[in-house]
């Protein structure tokens, strides 16, 4: 039976996508390397969904040495992902940040048919070719050790990562409630980070703190949870449809509360990006 989308779950849905664009302004917000953040908002969210799991009494957790390795390597990709994502925005904008990671739905559809012996099909090439378009008119003519051409390839890394990450997780997400498998993701990712951060040392000062925890527990927790809770209301493919919100949403907040305004090179190249992004998810749902 098709799920039918209720108002409830477009609203969580909204808010959850928000909350992801929100997050990348933390890699500006914070005066720290990419890892710390990560570190911290791993280690935070791994606290908050923990206090979840152990609320609702989840009893399903994996048991067998396999399959707590492959969630360790899930928790390092995890990491991998947000650290490209962060440096990203740190060397260039949240702007060139977020729209270079949304290339990722590209990365997804070329992949998926090699891992899952699936159908190959053109649109799928065509649209990796208008969204590559896309990133060479953001960052053409910049110089080769121009800040836009270097936030495009980190977040065009995180883009990979993520696309990776998420095609794994379709098999685990089978077996294991969806906070469950977010839940170990974040701790292995935190646990992979805790050599750096004990060699590091030192101290964070209250703000930054603060900071970490809103990023881990609001924009990072809370922002799953509601992103899973909606997928309960309406299809995964209208959620996805409507994830492509996330470098806009992010655009705003970075205007609104960093005065970041991006090049019309950037625009143009990201208009590229998005729009091409939203008809072939639109495609998808139709066929």
């Amino acid at each position: 039976m098709t799920k039918k989308a209720t108002p409830s779950g477009l609203f969580e849905i909204h808010i959850a996508v928000l909350l992801f664009g929100l997050a990348g302004l933390f890699g500006k917000f914070l005066s720290m390397p990419a890892w710390m953040i990560v570190f911290g908002r791993t280690g935070f969210a791994m606290l908050a969904l923990g206090s979840v799991l152990l609320a609702s009494r989840n009893r399903h957790w994996p048991k067998d040495p396999r399959s707590i390795a492959v969630f360790g390597l899930l928790g390092v990709i995890l990491a991998i992902h947000w650290i490209t994502f962060f440096h990203a925005i740190q060397v260039s904008s949240v702007a060139v940040g977020l729209l270079s990671f949304s290339t990722f739905p590209v990365f997804t559809a070329l992949i998926e048919p090699w891992w899952f012996d699936e159908r190959r099909r053109v649109i799928d090439m065509v649209t990796a070719l208008l969204v590559f378009s896309g990133l060479a008119i953001m960052v053409y003519p910049v110089p080769a050790g121009g800040q836009v051409l270097k936030g495009a390839l980190w977040g065009t890394v995180a883009g990979f990562t993520f696309a990776i990450l998420s095609l794994l997780n379709r098999k685990w997400v089978r077996d294991y409630p969806p906070v469950t498998i977010a839940f170990m993701q974040n701790g292995f990712a935190a646990l992979f980070l805790l050599p750096l951060a004990l060699a590091r040392g030192g101290s964070v000062s209250a703000g930054q703190m603060g900071l970490l925890v809103l990023l881990g527990v609001v924009c990072t927790a809370l922002s799953h949870a509601l992103f899973i809770r909606g997928l309960t209301f309406l299809r995964a493919q209208l959620a996805s449809i409507i994830a492509c919100l996330e470098p806009l949403y992010g655009i705003v907040f970075a205007y609104l509360l960093l005065d970041e305004r991006p090049s019309l090179q950037t625009l143009a190249g990201g208009a590229v990006i998005l729009v091409t992004t939203f008809l072939a998810m639109v495609h998808r749902v139709r066929v």
